[in-house]
């Protein structure tokens, strides 16, 4: 079976297409068909060693799969071959068929395309634990999200929505906006011609939003936290700027505000039951219509050097996939 291997840590065209043997489930565990992988930033930051989970070299990127299964390990009762699924694999996803636990594979409908049902499970997981668990997000309360256009961004968008907040969205051009309200944002900011602070006081009479949205950090952070309203939270979900940026702890004090860490894979790992009910959530809303997977370009196996690269400069509206 063909796969995508990082064989050292370098930029996403150092990557290679090479031929494996095909792969043997272990006991629990479940070899997929891979009919969609999911490209998320850390994808691009692991294979340059910049991320905190780093797989041994060489390794096969991608952590989100949706496919068919293709056999089972001993012990595995509740997924038979045939069945499609989606799966969090934390890697291996770019290539023809991956790995899984048992137990990370979600049964998929018929009628669920595989691209949509592989581009719902970080991003979405992500966002609701962020939203709903790290910051409680009320209806009536106002949300402001960073980086909107992303995977992840926009899953807050729908998120914020579905529980009845009000939500600004942030982004660097206008045709990014514009997919934002789409997916239900109720008021926008660009914050590469408009000065943000002056823009978030404008939309929230002065208040502040009650929770920020930041999978962005670098030079945004420090005026997005300055705007912060009473008793706000500030959602820490991750650098895709590539800086981490340094806030004055005084801040929080000034606002009775809260710095609140969102790390959704090890949530997922150390709560598994609270995230099971979480994506019972999620899919409940998915039926309803509230929750829409954007999928913005499709990639061929032999490309995902490329779509990588259209990650990591930014050029990226939503979700896009590999398609073996």
């Amino acid at each position: 079976m063909r796969a995508i291997r990082c064989n050292e840590y370098g930029p996403p065209e150092s990557l290679v297409v090479e031929d494996l043997p095909e792969l043997q489930p272990k006991t629990g565990e479940v070899v997929i068909d891979v009919k969609a992988a999911s490209v998320n930033f850390p994808d691009v930051l692991i294979i340059e060693n910049k991320y905190q989970f780093k797989p041994a070299l060489p390794f096969t990127p991608g952590s989100e799969v949706a496919g068919i299964v293709r056999a089972v390990g001993d012990g595995v009762t509740h997924v038979r071959p045939g069945a499609r699924v989606v799966a969090f694999t934390g890697s291996g996803g770019f290539a023809e068929q991956a790995v899984a636990p048992a137990g990370a594979c979600i049964p998929l409908a018929d009628g669920i395309d595989f691209a949509q049902a592989a581009a719902f499970t970080l991003v979405y997981g992500t966002s609701h634990h962020a939203v709903v668990d790290r910051a409680a997000l009320q209806a009536g309360e106002t949300m402001l999200v960073l980086g909107a256009a992303g995977g992840v961004g926009l899953a807050a968008v729908e998120i914020g929505k579905a529980l009845g907040a009000r939500v600004i969205a942030a982004a660097s051009t206008d045709e990014k906006l514009a997919a934002c309200v789409e997916h239900g944002a109720d008021a926008t900011i660009n914050y590469s011609r408009e000065d943000l602070r002056e823009r978030i006081k404008a939309l929230t009479d002065g208040k502040g939003p009650d929770v920020i949205y930041d999978p962005v950090g670098g030079v945004y952070a420090e005026p997005a936290f300055r705007s912060i309203g009473w008793r706000g939270r500030y959602l820490v979900v991750g650098f895709a700027n590539g800086e981490i940026p340094k806030l004055p702890l005084n801040l929080t004090l000034l606002k009775g505000a809260s710095l609140v860490g969102v790390f959704w894979g090890d949530f997922a790992k150390r709560e598994p039951q609270r995230n099971a009910a979480a994506f019972k959530e999620l899919l409940g809303w998915m039926q309803q219509g509230k929750l829409r997977p954007f999928i913005s370009a499709r990639y061929a196996l032999e490309d995902t050097g490329r779509a990588l690269r259209d990650m990591a400069e930014r050029r990226v509206t939503g979700k896009i996939v590999i398609v073996p």
